[in-house]
């Protein structure tokens, strides 16, 4: 039987397993098969660029990174299994967390699934993927790619409103890509955004197609109006999906409590779920902040939290 599983990847779960290797519990990870929708390591294994990491003064790719926090949580014990949980039994103790026919018992379990980006579902999405497209303009704006050029972002929540005034540090001009003919976010952000002298609401819009070539990444987008059906072209050096986050949190819905949108719930302030002994940590609990710092964080936090939880069940 196990002391802590894992389940996931990336900073979360890999500094949750550095802490309780390092505190000799021997976690187990379970950090996903890999697959079209899976990359173990998170999803900064599809981010070419992280300059906003401590300690990478000259930057560092994501995948770079997770296979440092990876090889760094292997050297104090903790023991990686590239496998996809497939169902979890939170009802008695000790916990039994499975992958098709196999089943592991733990006395204590860390989730660390994580939040998946929403896009359009455009093929041109998918090709320019951080080649200027992008759903984190906190991670990406400030690349040198996108300084001083046009961009555009999609949605019309109060998400896209904070991404595209943060791109106005950047960017010459923001395009904000929304379908109705009024904003989805509060008064008081959308006021503040449409009397930013750098963006443009592009009401009644929708986009039809992200533009570029293989040398350039994001040079444009296509976009059509939805009541006329006429179409023009934006110039664009970015292309930032706004359109919200869906938390990987299925495998434990009417297991563990979390919001209308689906983001575990922990106690404030710590990692603990509903139930005694699981703990939740990065943005699979994080609705607001989704940074590979504050992942990390929180990574610790839970590590923090199972290993004392632990040493009560057995003082």
């Amino acid at each position: 039987m196990e002391k802590v599983v894992i389940i996931g990847s990336g900073p979360a779960a890999y500094t949750a397993a550095l802490y309780t290797g390092r505190a000799n519990l021997a976690p187990l990870v379970f950090e996903g098969e890999l697959s079209k929708d899976i990359l173990p390591g998170g999803q900064l294994m599809t981010t070419t660029e992280v300059e906003n990491f401590p300690g990478f003064p000259e930057g560092v790719t994501g995948p770079e990174m997770m296979e440092l926090f990876k090889k760094q949580a292997e050297r104090f014990g903790a023991k990686m299994l590239p496998r996809t949980v497939t169902a979890v039994d939170f009802s008695r103790t000790p916990f039994t967390v499975a992958s098709g026919h196999e089943t592991w018992q733990s006395e204590s379990v860390i989730i660390a699934t994580g939040a998946t980006a929403k896009y359009l579902g455009l093929e041109s999405e998918e090709r320019f993927m951080n080649r200027g497209v992008s759903a984190c303009a906190t991670c990406d704006g400030a690349l040198p790619r996108f300084r001083g050029k046009p961009v555009v972002v999609v949605g019309g929540g109060d998400s896209a409103m904070e991404e595209s005034l943060f791109l106005t540090n950047f960017a010459s001009r923001v395009h904000v890509i929304h379908r109705r003919d009024k904003l989805r976010a509060s008064k008081i952000m959308g006021d503040r955004a449409m009397a930013h002298e750098k963006i443009i609401i592009e009401w009644n819009s929708v986009v039809e197609e992200v533009l570029g070539d293989d040398a350039s990444g994001v040079t444009g987008v296509r976009i059509q109006d939805v009541h006329s059906g006429a179409v023009r072209e934006l110039e664009a050096a970015g292309y930032f999906s706004a359109i919200g986050h869906k938390p990987n949190t299925e495998l434990f819905r009417g297991v563990l409590d979390m919001d209308e949108v689906g983001y575990l719930r922990v106690e404030p302030g710590a990692s603990r779920t509903n139930i005694e002994g699981v703990f939740a940590a990065g943005d699979v609990a994080d609705p607001v902040y989704r940074q590979a710092i504050t992942a990390a964080g929180s990574g610790c936090k839970a590590a923090l939290d199972c290993s004392r939880w632990l040493e009560a069940q057995h003082g």
